[in-house]
């Protein structure tokens, strides 16, 4: 049986004769509806690779709509803690030949590199051989290939190293993905999918199906529901967590018009983060499953012309049970064979957290059924293609980023490119986190293992989201910002605690209660949803309890870096001598990372007492919050050597390389965004601060690839060396990303590492997020116009939302990196500080507008600070050799 080769592999059958073309980062036309130049822009190899987990981004090119549920995506390696189920390690020195295959299309809810996943569905295509031994039995020549590396199937490539695509036949988008496979024996798998946030739309088409001298090729599809599971980041540590699998089995063939499409059902218990649960949650979070429902598109009784008796079935550690309709138990997948009348096939897959019957209504509500197949082609109701559920998809990213508009200005060449690709990119990126727990405004809740009504999100990274991604999606999608924060809310109703680093439940991940920060940023620009007295009650509640409240034991733990059989971390050490009179530090000798968790809770406390004064607290819970954030950072200020230091619970001091998270005292003497005045003075006045600054940089110690260093560039413009932050942002932005796999140099984070590039080439950037503003850098493009939903309207019951225009120009920035002066709607600014309601001005309409210029300029500058450092000259302007 000959194959006829859809439009979209014929597109990649032209591009494999035309090694000329740079693809593939934008779909077939078909599937690239509508269109959008800021979709096309997007690039998700960006951040998929790096020399190791910490300098890798750590990001995979799935397909999901903003904040989808279940992100799926072509599987390269295994994954687990520090491993992403994609990695494009080919474009690595050495790598050519490593992860040249792909082990199917899994869905999944791994948020980060160093979190786990949670009840993932994998669905592999696959060839065998059928030859018939005598009448009615067959034998399968290399069997269904069950285990992750024999199933795995070479992309085939192209010469073309250098392309954007590496020479590989494959498509990346955010809402399309395909590449084409050798099925291990003489003919091609293309494989295509798309997502909706909780159904993955996938199809596979095979050539040379034809008969062989050895027997008949037949195609089937595996859907694994249980796997080994790698606990932790060490491979050898493996797990064997259950699964269950059904098949549906209609008592008699239903007549043709109603057709009852094959399903498998079932269900995955993995989650491989369930050994850092909180010990009190245990209990409810071990229900956890992550259930799907899989339907294709052919009726789900044998056909008659069938040649084998069984076309499905179940294989269990290894072993094939044909025909086998139910099972439960580790190692565990579903197998079935097209029908001999296809040559493809069309699986749709529900997702859900709270059932199978949710799964199947979810497959229902967002990609509904398509007819059983009559012929080779795919007879689909209108609406319900791999074409439409694309569209679908690429709409919503779509209505996203057409909120912004860029022209980056100078010569069209690669740089503009490279800078384009990285920012959209960037953006795609910062709106996939936290992903979606709600399945028809109802979600299952891990911290009591019930069904609640509402919204509800997981992933929350907040460690690292509260520093910029925070502020930028309360800019760009203002309407999601409500029910995320309700969520946080929910979390604490339900466990008692806010949460840190949520993945399906708290994790105890990173140091410091930063969902405070998060929900004060939110009521302080307007955008948190807390509209009655009740929401804003408990809201208080839930922060006031992170700054008064300690862990269980809290003398008893040391709370390590995902300690395991200890319950909720929040702020370890609150109760040991942090709230000591005459002393206020986390005690290096009784924590883990004490000096940052020192820091991070005073800013938290600023957090807590920017809501505080937004709710109207009385006056001695104000003074008591404020004395204790602005004076508790400076405990650790060792002023013989001039950098902060952890101290043990009697004072001494524990040693300069003690006590830090993921950074040094370099990074950390920096960290107190809340109290910038204080730490200059601290370090000698301005002058010397800025001196500070630049044996920061000059000495190679700033670390772009961990969060602690994001915002220094940012404290040149607070201590009268403007000059100089316009400087470091643009060096940063070039040394840190790229276009390429390696293009992120750190972890993404949920979003952060882009958020820095986004605010940085707009030109200012939240160093401290609950002050409500911006200090100024140096914007990279000419124009950025982004309409932006009014939060007073996105967030009302009004059906008709107002939009804000907000303009920011800088004519001549690509090669002019100072400003000269700055305005908005045309009110002249003298500090580089931008206030939020500047943003958000009453009207709709607000210009930026920076005046840029080749030299150093007196705006944002210190005259003694320059004068310092050599740059200052008498009667104007210029750069100096120092």
């Amino acid at each position: 049986m000959g194959v006829s080769w859809p439009p979209a592999v014929l597109y990649l059958l032209l591009l494999y004769t035309s090694p000329t073309i740079l693809a593939k980062t934008i779909a077939p036309d078909a599937f690239s509806q509508p269109k959008s130049s800021a979709l096309d822009n997007v690039n998700l190899y960006i951040g998929t690779t790096g020399t190791e987990p910490n300098k890798a981004g750590g990001m995979i090119p799935s397909v999901a709509p903003p904040f989808g549920m279940t992100r799926w995506v072509a599987q390269t390696q295994v994954s687990y803690v520090s491993a992403t189920p994609y990695n494009a390690s080919w474009v690595l020195e050495g790598g050519k030949e490593y992860n040249d295959k792909i082990h199917g299309l899994v869905g999944t809810r791994q948020p980060a590199i160093w979190m786990g996943e949670s009840g993932s569905i994998a669905v592999i295509p696959g060839v065998v051989y059928e030859e018939e031994l005598d009448r009615g039995q067959f034998d399968f020549e290399g069997g269904i290939r069950t285990d992750f590396e024999s199933r795995g199937l070479r992309v085939i490539s192209r010469n073309d190293a250098q392309a954007m695509d590496y020479g590989r036949e494959e498509v990346v988008t955010p809402s399309y993905y395909s590449v084409l496979l050798d099925d291990g024996f003489d003919g091609r798998v293309f494989c295509e999918m798309s997502a909706t946030s909780r159904v993955g739309h996938l199809k596979f088409t095979y050539s040379n199906p034809t008969s062989q001298p050895k027997g008949r090729k037949r195609p089937y599809i595996l859907i694994e529901a249980a796997r080994p599971s790698i606990i932790t980041s060490t491979p050898t540590n493996v797990t064997y967590p259950p699964g269950y699998i059904k098949f549906s089995q209609p008592v008699s063939p239903p007549p043709s018009s109603q057709s009852q499409l094959f399903e498998v059902c079932g269900y995955s218990t993995e989650r491989q983060d369930s050994i850092i649960t909180p010990v009190s949650g245990q209990a409810a979070a071990s229900q956890f499953k992550g259930y799907f429902c899989a339907r294709f598109n052919f009726p789900s009784f044998p056909s008659p012309l069938s040649s084998i008796p069984h076309d499905h079935g179940v294989i269990q550690n290894g072993t094939v049970y044909p025909g086998k309709q139910e099972a439960s138990g580790p190692i565990l997948s579903a197998y079935v064979f097209l029908p001999e009348s296809q040559d493809a096939m069309d699986v749709r897959v529900g997702t859900s957290f709270i059932s199978i019957e949710q799964a199947r209504a979810n497959l229902d509500s967002e990609v509904s059924d398509v007819a059983a197949a009559q012929s080779n082609e795919l007879q689909t109701k209108p609406g319900n293609t791999l074409e439409s559920t694309a569209r679908r998809v690429r709409t919503e990213w779509a209505e996203l980023l057409d909120r912004i508009e860029i022209k980056v200005g100078g010569e069209d060449d690669e740089e503009v490119e490279v800078m384009k690709q990285v920012f959209w990119t960037g953006v795609v990126h910062s709106l996939q986190y936290p992903s979606e727990q709600h399945e028809a405004n109802r979600y299952w809740s891990g911290y009591d293992n019930k069904v609640h009504e509402g919204q509800s999100y997981t992933g929350y990274s907040i460690w690292d989201t509260y520093r910029a991604i925070w502020a930028l999606q309360i800019l760009l999608v203002p309407e999601r910002i409500p029910g995320m924060v309700r969520s946080m809310l929910q979390d604490y109703q339900q466990s008692g605690w806010l949460p840190m680093w949520k993945n399906i439940v708290e994790t105890n991940i990173m140091v410091g209660t930063h969902a405070d920060s998060l929900i004060a940023e939110a009521v302080l620009k307007n955008v948190s949803g807390l509209t009655t007295q009740e929401d804003r009650d408990l809201a208080w509640e839930a922060v006031w309890k992170d700054c008064d409240v300690p862990p269980a034991g809290d003398w008893e733990r040391e709370y390590g870096d995902r300690e395991e059989f200890v319950d909720y971390e929040v702020r370890a050490g609150l109760s040991s001598v942090y709230n000591v009179p005459g002393k206020g530090w986390v005690a290096d000798d009784v924590h883990s990372e004490s000096a940052s968790r020192t820091l991070d809770y005073a800013y938290d406390d600023f957090a807590a007492y920017t809501l505080a004064k937004l709710f109207n607290k009385s006056k001695n819970i104000l003074v008591y919050l404020y004395v204790r954030a602005m004076n508790v950072p400076f405990n650790l200020f060792n002023n013989q050597t001039g950098f902060m230091e952890a101290r043990n619970q009697d004072g001494s001091w524990a040693g300069e390389d003690k006590g830090w998270t993921e950074g040094d005292k370099w990074a950390y003497s920096f960290d107190v965004v809340h109290n910038v005045p204080e730490l200059i003075a601290r370090r000698g006045g301005r002058v010397n601060f800025v001196k500070s600054l630049e044996e920061h940089f000059e000495g190679g110690h700033n670390d772009h690839t961990n969060e602690p260093s994001h915002h220094i560039p940012y404290l040149y413009a607070l201590s009268g060396a403007a000059f100089k932050a316009q400087e470091r942002v643009r060096e940063i932005a070039r040394e840190n990303y790229g276009n390429t796999a390696d293009g992120l140099t750190g972890n993404e984070d949920c979003g952060q590492m882009s958020a820095w590039y986004i605010f940085s080439a707009m030109g200012f950037y939240p160093v401290n997020p609950v002050s409500g503003e911006y200090i100024v850098g140096s914007p990279f493009f000419e124009f950025i116009r982004l309409k932006l939903p009014d939060p007073s309207s996105s967030l009302s019951s009004s059906s008709t939302t107002k939009t804000i225009s907000l303009t920011i120009k800088a004519p001549g920035a690509r090669t002019k990196p100072y400003v000269k002066s700055l305005t908005i709607n045309g009110v002249q600014l003298t500090e580089p500080v931008i206030k939020h309601e500047q943003l958000m001005a009453a009207g709709g309409e607000v210009e930026v507008v920076f005046e840029m210029s080749e030299t150093v300029e007196e705006w944002g500058n210190d005259r003694d600070v320059l004068a310092a450092l050599g740059v200052f000259g008498t009667g104007e302007w210029a750069r100096d050799e120092l």
